[in-house]
């Protein structure tokens, strides 16, 4: 992480009942996702009814934390400190939103691998972050 991204606050999300069990596996460093049993899609945000066929047939899984930028951009206008937000779809199938990390003020191409890091909010909740895939 930049010293840039280090000064920036982020505030403790506003968890409701649905994200609880997401939050909570976050504080443990666990990535997690819902996944629907009866349509066999997987889907975030965390709802217990598929936002693609409308069952309630929904359970949690564990993701490797693993995947690829989809769509990203740099916020740079109006933010204390720029950073990047994007959607990072998991090897799993999954998309979702989340900051980018340890990209400096570079807004990452279309492609790139990533991997889940959590960081503390000023509430003290941990958030999942992507930064680049660590290669030996």
């Amino acid at each position: 992480m930049s010293s840039q991204e280090a000064s920036r606050h982020i505030p403790a999300p506003l968890v409701n009942p649905e994200a609880q069990e997401f939050f909570s596996a976050a504080l443990e460093k666990r990535l997690i996702y819902k996944h629907c049993d009866t349509c066999d899609t997987p889907h975030h945000p965390p709802r217990s009814m598929c936002p693609h066929c409308h069952s309630c047939q929904t359970q949690w899984k564990v993701s490797t934390g693993k995947g690829m930028v989809f769509s990203a951009s740099m916020l740079r206008k109006g933010v204390p400190v720029p950073y990047c937000i994007a959607y990072v779809t998991l090897d799993e199938g999954v998309t979702m939103m989340s900051d980018l990390i340890g990209f400096g003020d570079v807004t990452p191409p279309v492609g790139t691998r990533v991997q889940v890091k959590f960081v503390t909010t000023d509430g003290g909740a941990q958030v999942p972050m992507f930064e680049p895939v660590q290669t030996l």
